[in-house]
């Protein structure tokens, strides 16, 4: 049964036509030949709304000469999307990641075909996700064609992460090596920013954190913790030094003790090896492991985001740069208010206090026009720079301002007071 499904990639993309709504596996699980053969159909396709949200890797539907062929829904911005929504050839949809998976099952954003990559099949015929369940597994138990890339080099990520080859309509084999995450140091301000937050952690905590220079900073801090558990949107390399460490046991956990949960991973090969039919890790959809209720069922639920700018009150610009669409909602909204209902949680925004070498400050009078607020002052609780620390959370608007400046730059403060006393804020 499962070999009466294998046809070649541009056989199999023949099923789609023009006007339909198409998902696309996102993170290191993007089913990349099944991509390339749908490119190669661009002259023949008109309107197919291409639907995903971080592609990790080549996506060469989203070169402006296939605007006419195919239009991407962004469900988040990344790298390789950033210029056609700021074009105007594709379209953000601002969506908090816990409801994602929502949209597809209930019909409020139907799917007409979902283009996956999984595992090889098991004795059972189950093949895995892999190493991304989020919002892939929804989308293909919601679409009504699925055409799954087989790639021999997905790992078998375990959790509530397998389809059965039965819901296939087509399977197209293959055999690359996935995506990898270059592995960067953190600078000055980074590690500063990691021993801030690392003293805020007490052992036994459960973690969220990402991908990126400030979770890195983070990770590196926490060699002397005890028993730290994972619970989170993503990870990537930074986890596996404390697993065999003895660091990240999860036996602390008051929710799946012993198991680091997560939605999907991005890193090096070694990260791929390591979760390959690895028990301690699960990987769940989003509309789990998002779910703020869920969350909170962690005691000492620590959640660190990021963000653009912060301002005097408390507003978090995550997603834009003034009106200039850049990311998207993403996790940060569900694991704030997840960690802040959390038995011992701490919600922590963490950014450097300025960019551009010191020339702007991202402690702001106010957010940029145009900006989005992805947390809301209301929301808020930590925010952290290598200033220090700011807590928000029960706090006046004259308590929050005089927090504020003390984590802005120096060269920013005085400028930040003046803004406050003018607005009578202080």
């Amino acid at each position: 049964m499962y070999r009466s499904k294998i046809v070649s990639a541009d056989e199999a993309v023949k099923i789609i036509t023009s006007g339909q709504r198409v998902y696309v596996g996102g993170g290191s699980g993007a089913p990349r030949t099944l991509l390339e053969a749908l490119v190669r159909r661009a002259p023949e396709l008109r309107d197919v709304e291409m639907v995903h949200v971080l592609i990790f890797g080549p996506a060469p539907h989203l070169q402006p000469e296939y605007a006419d062929s195919f239009r991407h829904r962004a469900l988040f911005i990344g790298d390789n999307s950033r210029a056609a929504v700021q074009e105007g050839r594709a379209d953000f949809m601002p969506v908090f990641l816990s409801e994602i998976p929502r949209l597809f099952r209930s019909g409020a954003l139907p799917l007409d075909v979902a283009l996956i990559q999984v595992s090889p099949p098991d004795e059972h015929g189950f093949c895995s996700f892999g190493c991304e369940v989020g919002c892939t597994k929804p989308a293909a138990q919601s679409a009504r064609i699925v055409i799954a890339e087989v790639n021999r080099k997905m790992p078998r990520v375990l959790g509530d992460s397998f389809i059965h080859f039965s819901k296939f309509t087509y399977v197209v084999e293959a055999d690359y090596t996935l995506p990898e995450a270059p592995q960067g140091g953190s600078s000055e301000v980074h590690c500063t920013i990691g021993k801030h937050i690392a003293e805020m952690i007490p052992d036994g905590a459960t973690l969220q954190l990402g991908v990126g220079s400030i979770p890195d900073a983070v990770l590196a801090q926490l060699g002397n913790k005890k028993d730290l558990g994972i619970h989170t949107e993503l990870f990537s390399d930074g986890v596996i030094d404390l697993v065999n460490r003895g660091v990240i046991t999860n036996e602390k956990k008051t929710l799946h003790p012993g198991k680091i949960v997560a939605g999907f991973l991005f890193g090096s090969q070694r990260l791929y090896d390591f979760v390959n039919d690895n028990p301690i890790i699960e990987l769940h959809p989003t509309d789990y492991v998002n779910d703020p209720f869920i969350i909170a069922q962690n005691d000492n639920m620590i959640s660190i985001n990021s963000a653009i700018e912060v301002d005097l009150t408390g507003q978090v610009c995550a997603d834009s740069i003034g009106a200039a669409l850049y990311s998207g909602i993403g996790g940060q909204v569900d694991f704030v208010r997840g960690a802040s209902r959390s038995r011992g949680g701490k919600p922590i925004i963490a950014l450097p206090a300025s960019a551009k070498e010191g020339k702007i400050s991202r402690i702001v009078p106010q957010l940029k026009p145009g900006a989005g607020v992805v947390t809301s002052r209301g929301d808020v609780h930590y925010i952290v720079t290598e200033f220090g620390v700011a807590y928000l959370y029960g706090k006046s608007v004259r308590e929050r301002v005089h927090a504020m400046i003390a984590i802005a730059a120096p060269q920013f403060r005085d400028e930040l007071e003046r803004y406050a006393k003018q607005n009578h804020y202080i």
